[in-house]
């Protein structure tokens, strides 16, 4: 006999996913229902597998959210699993803290939604007890350690913490109930189910430490597989622990070399053929891809002021590949030497050099700058992250604008003069 759970965290139900609805409605559409569908499929797994319990370290969902919709949706999924007799243990984390749905719904009787003093909820299965102890936090800040919170290991159990941390920090978290992964060890728990931190990350030793990472990434930072991890606690109260894949839709990066293309037919084959080949490698339903097209190439000063036309090809290739598609073009392409075949200077790219001179000025960065700054205080909250979040954000932003603009008047140049 075993007592086997699924932990899981962050799934960040109807996460909303604005700067990719400008581009692309349809896209947006599949990747902010692939929550859900993600959410499903772990359901799916509890059945499928038998197990004893769920375990949601946190971030089920993603702020302050009041739609009645996702309620329904919640109550159906808590309800296929009480019919099956799968306990359900969740905390609150940081985004649930936000959330008016989480105060709101009704579970049946076998979700336990740990409250923001610490608790501990024993099951018997499988031939063992296994305490659960959890704590939920009511605000989105946790500053300090909740670890001296949480109370002994329960002699003659198998115990399982549940928490929502940041541990040491990680790039692109806030901090939140900090904690070290050696003072988790030396808790006397047999295993730690994490939550917060969207890349999964095992940490063996005297107890087992996992944070599962998001089940389903929702843009290129969180590219790769998303997974859950299935627990086994076999009679031995030894603990064994597998990955499963849950994202249906993947985001993944592609570099396309485009060195020595000299007809557009040539580009977007090579577009195809790295289409395909990642379609080869992904596990995901859908394959959601990021371009990157380098070198030097002719065609050059053409891609760049068509990159719609550009975007356009790329998507049919995409949709024929079948399950892919292209979230974003990004474009390091080599523009030529600044003489012509005669060896004479070519005037257009010589004022490229001057326009980048400019732009790299500090007097002129210093105006684009405040240009931007005022930008972002006329925007609603919500939409003020575009040049990043803070000044090494805006400095990369500004770098990028900048680049792209002398690079797209350049090519408008060349390619309206070569017509």
């Amino acid at each position: 006999m075993a007592f086997r759970f699924v932990h899981t965290a962050d799934i960040h139900l109807d996460s909303p996913l604005r700067s990719l609805a400008l581009r692309n409605r349809d896209l947006a559409e599949l990747v902010g229902d692939a929550s859900r569908q993600t959410f499903v499929s772990i359901v799916d797994l509890c059945l499928a597998e038998r197990v004893d319990a769920l375990v949601i370290a946190g971030d089920l969902y993603d702020g302050d959210q009041t739609s009645m919709k996702t309620a329904r949706f919640l109550a159906a999924q808590m309800t296929r699993l009480h019919q099956a007799g799968i306990r359900v243990f969740k905390i609150r984390g940081n985004h649930d803290a936000l959330s008016r749905i989480s105060k709101q719904l009704v579970f049946p009787d076998t979700v336990t939604i740990f409250t923001g003093r610490p608790q501990s909820v024993l099951q018997t299965a499988g031939g063992l007890d296994v305490m659960f102890h959890g704590l939920s936090f009511a605000s989105p800040k946790a500053p300090d350690s909740l670890l001296p919170r949480y109370p002994a290991a329960r002699e003659g159990a198998v115990n399982v913490g549940i928490m929502h941390t940041s541990l040491a920090g990680s790039p692109g978290h806030d901090v939140y109930a900090p904690c070290s992964v050696t003072d988790l060890h030396g808790h006397g728990f047999d295993y730690w189910a994490l939550g917060h931190i969207h890349v999964r990350q095992v940490h063996p030793g005297a107890s087992t430490v996992v944070m599962p990472g998001i089940p389903q990434g929702r843009d290129i930072n969180e590219a790769g597989e998303k997974s859950v991890t299935l627990v086994t606690i076999t009679d031995d109260r030894s603990v064994e622990i597998e990955e499963r894949l849950t994202s249906v839709a993947q985001f993944e990066r592609a570099s396309v070399d485009l060195t020595g293309t000299v007809e557009w037919s040539d580009v977007i084959g090579r577009v195809r053929s790295a289409l395909e080949e990642i379609r080869g490698s992904v596990r995901s339903r859908h394959a959601v891809v990021r371009l990157g097209l380098t070198g030097a190439s002719p065609l050059s000063w053409a891609l760049i002021r068509d990159r719609d036309l550009l975007l356009a090809e790329a998507e049919q290739a995409a949709e024929q590949v079948g399950d892919t598609w292209v979230e974003k073009l990004e474009l390091d392409l080599a523009a030529p030497g600044t003489e012509t075949a005669e060896g004479i200077a070519d005037p257009v790219l010589e004022l490229a050099q001057s326009m980048r001179a400019d732009a790299s000025s500090e007097a002129f960065r210093a105006e684009a700058r405040a240009l931007v700054q005022k930008m972002i205080a006329d925007l609603p909250a919500d939409g003020r992250d575009f040049a990043g979040r803070d000044e090494a954000g805006l400095d990369l932003f500004l770098d990028r604008v900048l680049a792209n603009g002398a690079d797209l008047v350049t090519a408008r140049l060349k390619a309206g003069g070569s017509q």
